[in-house]
Order: C-alpha cells, then structure tokens, then sequence
C-alpha cells in the first residue's frame, strides 16, 4: 500500500482515492480532489495558490529547510535484513520525531512574536489615529 503525494496541494492520496491524469508524455499527475485538479487545468501555479503545502513554504509560513525532513525522503533501494540495523533506525526515527517537533514549535512560537508585534504597532497607530474619538469627560469640559 503506497500512499501517494497530490501534485497540486502535496497531501496524501490514500489507495482509491483521488484523480489520476495522465498526459501524452505518459507523465503521471495525482489530485487529492476535483479542486486540485480543477486548478491544475486552469494552469494554475500552486506556489500562487494560498491554501496549498506549496505556497505556505515558499512564503516561509512553514518550516521547508531543515535538515530533519530529509530523513522523510523515499529511497528506492532494496537493503538486506538486518534486526539490529532496523532496531537502531526505528529508535532514529522516534528521536527525529521528537527533534521536528521542538524544531516545528520553535518555529511558529518565532513566527507568533513577530506577529504579536506587528499587531501591537498597527493598534497603536489605530488608537493615535482616533484618539479625539477616545477623550475622557475632563478633557471636554476643559476645552469648553
């Protein structure tokens, strides 16, 4: 059971599910849904698309480099059975896990200060903006 990348939003297709296309070149495309494939014929360009995996990467919404998500990477080659090579990588594979995690936490507590900032900025320039709108009853009543 193989499950597949859609070529457009790059989530999982999971056997019998989804849309395959294939063009004259014999170039195979997988779509998770008729959206996907409905804007690929529209020839649109996933990294423009705001709700795709690929968009969020390139506008640095999600952690894209970073070397823990290399061991994610298929490798087509045959290895011989080892118990005790697979026992280490099975112990590998939990230990990234838990390094992506710390790495994938870090990253968006980074991206929540700065956000936390720039909203902090934008309100104080709304609050100057309309601060004749906000004037308590003792500064009226001295102008008057």
């Amino acid at each position: 059971m193989r499950i597949e990348k859609c070529f457009f939003c790059s989530s999982p297709i999971y056997p019998g599910h989804g849309i395959q296309f294939v063009r004259n070149d014999c170039k195979v495309f997988r779509f998770c849904r008729s959206k996907c494939h409905r804007n690929f014929k529209m020839k649109r360009n996933p990294r423009h698309v705001r709700w795709t995996k690929a968009f969020r990467k390139a506008h640095g919404k999600e952690l894209s480099v970073d070397s823990s998500l290399e061991f994610a990477k298929i490798r087509n080659e045959p290895i011989r059975y080892d118990r005790e090579k697979m026992m280490n990588t099975l112990k590998a594979i939990d230990r990234v896990k838990e390094i992506q995690a710390i790495r994938h936490d870090r990253f968006y507590a980074k991206r929540a200060r700065l956000a936390k900032a720039v909203q902090k900025k934008q309100q104080l320039v709304e609050v100057s903006r309309g601060l004749e709108l906000v004037q308590t009853d003792a500064a009226t009543k001295a102008k008057v």
